[in-house]
């Protein structure tokens, strides 16, 4: 199996609602993301997912959160912006973009350079 990665960002604010403490007020940050998936295949050049195709699929999903206030986009309308749940969500919607063959892995979202949470199945 290959592991294909990309690791790109997007700037979006948000607020935890619910939460104590100063993430319950509106804040920013520059949010990193980092995409895993894998594949057993390998196209006739020999690459098994071109880096530019997976970075173009990310950027499907996380195009929708950059420069907005995150809670104002669904499902994040409904549901708590946490980095868990916007993990969750990224890895589900990026699924559902990816060519025949290849399957997620595990996305990981960093708030910051030092707090980071990552998801997979």
């Amino acid at each position: 199996m290959y592991k294909v990665s990309v690791t790109t960002h997007f700037d979006a604010a948000h607020q935890l609602n619910g939460y104590e403490g100063p993430c319950q007020a509106l804040h920013g940050h520059t949010w990193k993301v980092r995409v895993d998936v894998v594949t057993g295949r390998k196209d006739e050049v020999g690459i098994s997912l071109d880096f530019k195709e997976l970075k173009s699929i990310t950027h499907q999903v996380l195009d929708r959160f950059d420069h907005k206030y995150i809670n104002q986009v669904a499902p994040f309308d409904h549901i708590n912006p946490t980095a868990e749940n916007l993990s969750a969500y990224i890895f589900d919607e990026i699924e559902k973009l990816l060519p025949d063959k290849v399957s997620m892995s595990e996305v990981t979202v960093w708030e910051s350079e030092s707090y980071a949470i990552s998801y997979s199945r």
